[in-house]
């Protein structure tokens, strides 16, 4: 199973890569965002937990999430592996996540970072509040911040994968495809090996 975590600050294109991955790799999307939202629309006992907890304005706490990806991928047994979006962002989160997949003789395969300039990145933004309407995309101290978050968690997970010789950090400026192929360049060298059937012994039978 091919299990990638791709990081990227926001507007590194992150989102657009991750749909390429998924659409040739078969890949489940495993957004931690997206998992809480599910739970807890869905009533499950995750999901209360975690919005009783956030309603009391308290964080979600690693271990309901981690349950959460643990829900998800008992539910997606026939996937050919996970792109973990934004999850971990802290080692102790990355050290459970290791421990969550070897209950099911896997693992992280490989950590993939795109890294674009500050600068740029408020830039794109910045365009990107004038369509997205999300009023984070359209203060730029707000954008600077959320990078500065990035950046700060990134430097701690990827310390830890890099130290499994699992971290790749690429340039997220560029053509869309060229970068794509970049990543699949690297994605493709952590793929796990498909077992193949033992070749069928023969015989030379002599006149």
């Amino acid at each position: 199973m091919l299990n990638i975590v791709l990081f990227g600050p926001p507007g590194a294109g992150k989102g657009t890569q991750s749909q390429k991955l998924i659409a040739r790799y078969n890949l489940v999307h495993l957004s931690t965002g997206d998992l809480l939202r599910a739970q807890i629309a869905q009533g499950t006992e995750l999901g209360l937990k975690a919005k009783k907890l956030m309603d009391e304005g308290l964080l979600v706490p690693d271990e309901v999430v981690i349950g959460m990806i643990d829900s998800s991928l008992q539910a997606n047994k026939t996937a050919g592996g996970f792109i973990f979006d934004g999850f971990p962002r802290t080692v102790p989160q990355a050290q459970s996540l290791d421990e969550l997949l070897a209950k099911y003789d896997n693992g992280i395969s490989c950590m993939v970072a795109l890294e674009v300039a500050e600068e740029e990145l408020v830039t794109r933004l910045l365009e990107r509040g004038k369509t997205s309407g999300r009023p984070d995309d359209q203060d730029e101290s707000k954008i600077r911040k959320r990078v500065t978050v990035y950046n700060t968690e990134t430097a701690q997970v990827a310390g830890y994968y890099a130290a499994q010789n699992k971290f790749h950090a690429l340039n997220g400026i560029g053509p869309i495809d060229s970068i794509f192929e970049q990543i699949c360049e690297l994605v493709d060298k952590h793929k796990p090996a498909v077992a193949t059937a033992p070749a069928a012994a023969t015989s030379e039978v002599k006149a």
